[in-house]
């Protein structure tokens, strides 16, 4: 099996990050604010994944601060649909984050290769 690369690994959500973000979130969060529900998909709405805030795509990290439980519909309605609810998706989305990490932080969320030294240079000029 090839080594997968460190950036790779980091945008990938761990078993225990995923444990982790389905024990507190339990359901999918646009379901449980009835947030443009289908009339007949029960598979659908009741068959979960994560949902990156910050996508993959965009350096976006495997952590709990860039996550929540979608179920397919809405996870798709949010990626791939073409209602124009992305934005507003993601903001709600960002309030349910923000609520339970308090000092929560876009810029956290994301795969930076030279924060580590950034932080060592940071650390010796104070």
């Amino acid at each position: 099996m090839a080594k997968r690369k460190k950036q790779t690994r980091a945008h990938d959500f761990t078993p225990a990050t995923r444990k982790r973000i389905e024990d507190r979130d339990m359901e999918c969060i646009f379901c449980r604010m009835g947030y443009h529900m289908p009339e007949y998909d029960y598979f659908a709405t009741h068959t979960f994944s994560i949902m990156h805030y910050i996508p993959r795509s965009q350096g976006g990290l495997g952590i709990e601060q860039n996550a929540a439980v979608g179920c397919i519909y809405h996870h798709n309605l949010m990626d791939n649909g073409n209602k124009g609810l992305r934005p507003e998706m993601l903001g709600i989305m960002k309030t349910y984050l923000q609520r339970i990490y308090p000092g929560w932080n876009e810029d956290e969320l994301t795969y930076n290769k030279w924060k580590e030294m950034e932080e060592c240079l940071q650390e010796q000029t104070n």
